[in-house]
């Protein structure tokens, strides 16, 4: 129960690596109704960043002490290999608790986690951030504005050129990573997966995928096509295209947010432009050989903990339910096994 409904939501991070110094934290400090309360770091260099710049934030040594320092909710924000373990010790603390994406490395994994949360009676959500991309509000917008007529196909594209490095591990490789986002945005949109047919690209000697090709057959009969790669070079595919009965929608690319905070940009830095994108790179609806910008929506993916703080003190819907980071995994798992067998696999009834 939180000390004083009317106070900002405090919120701890665990890990402050790319995703809490990026993707988290300027998130946590935009977001209406919530603040930054505290990280858990142990890296002797990792508290010397955190001193430097954000002098006056409390640092803690573990879990256990950033909850008895009398934060409201909990950011996992590790490697993938820690998530589960973490999750469950933030709900065996009573914290609410957001784990980063992938949630698990296996459905079977986070349907088991999601069910201790419920036993517990304690929140717990997923950070699918990528739901509140200015790209992907367009495309909902114009597909439930019925403007395309129904729809037919639709063609999603993450691609991402090479990181220092090469692919990291942190993520369990692109299916997992990319491909989590890319399938929870697919499903948003077209509702629950019946098939999928997948070929992925493993680096050798490493075990991890770099590249992502599924096709999705919807319950509703749509198909969906993803490409998701984080070694891309060159110019990339349209972001995305989806093919209506009476036009065609075509957004080229997305609004930034993840070149901005990598940048060191933040929402605080840029107020209302943050999220913009510029007419010049507005999506397109073609029908009859004629092509019609659509103004774009903004892009606000300080919006997931603006609803978590709604949720977690109005009893509103969390942000993101955990039963579709589950869904999500039900697909990438039958992605998996699809891209070993070069078959399509069903999935069971109800998943997906």
């Amino acid at each position: 129960m939180r000390r004083d409904p009317a106070a900002p939501l405090r919120i701890g991070l665990v890990g402050f690596g790319k995703g809490g110094r990026y993707f988290h934290a300027p998130l946590i400090d935009q977001a209406e109704g919530c603040e930054l309360g505290g990280v858990v770091v142990r890296s002797a260099a990792r508290r010397a960043e955190l001193a430097a710049g954000r002098p006056g934030l409390p640092v803690h040594g573990s879990l256990a002490e950033l909850a008895a320092a009398g934060v409201d909710a909990v950011v996992v924000t590790t490697p993938l290999d820690s998530h589960v373990a973490l999750v469950r010790e933030a709900v065996g603390l009573g914290l609410p608790v957001v784990c980063d994406k992938p949630f698990a490395p296996d459905a079977d994994t986070a349907r088991e986690t999601v069910r201790f949360a419920e036993h517990a009676g304690v929140p717990l959500t997923v950070y699918q951030n990528r739901r509140w991309d200015a790209d992907f509000r367009t495309v909902l917008d114009v597909v439930q504005g019925g403007e395309l007529g129904e729809v037919v196909a639709v063609e999603s594209r993450m691609e991402q050129s090479p990181p220092d490095g090469g692919v990291p591990t942190s993520g369990g490789g692109v299916r997992l990573d990319l491909g989590s986002h890319a399938v929870d945005q697919l499903r948003c949109l077209l509702g629950p997966v019946e098939s999928v047919y997948a070929e992925c690209r493993v680096l050798p000697g490493r075990g991890l995928d770099d590249r992502f090709f599924a096709a999705l057959r919807h319950r509703s009969g749509v198909w969906s096509h993803l490409t998701c790669t984080l070694t891309h070079q060159g110019e990339p595919g349209a972001r995305f295209r989806v093919v209506g009965t009476a036009a065609t929608l075509v957004v080229e690319d997305d609004d930034g947010q993840t070149d901005r905070l990598l940048a060191g940009r933040t929402p605080a830095d840029e107020g209302a432009a943050w999220g913009t994108v510029p007419e010049s790179r507005w999506g397109r609806v073609h029908r009859g050989g004629a092509a019609t910008p659509v103004p774009s929506a903004t892009g606000s993916w300080s919006s997931f903990y603006t609803g978590l703080a709604g949720a977690l003190r109005d009893r509103t819907p969390l942000p993101v339910d955990p039963a579709d980071a589950v869904a999500t995994l039900e697909v990438l798992d039958a992605a998996r096994l699809s891209a070993r067998t070069g078959q399509v696999v069903r999935l069971p009834e109800g998943a997906g």
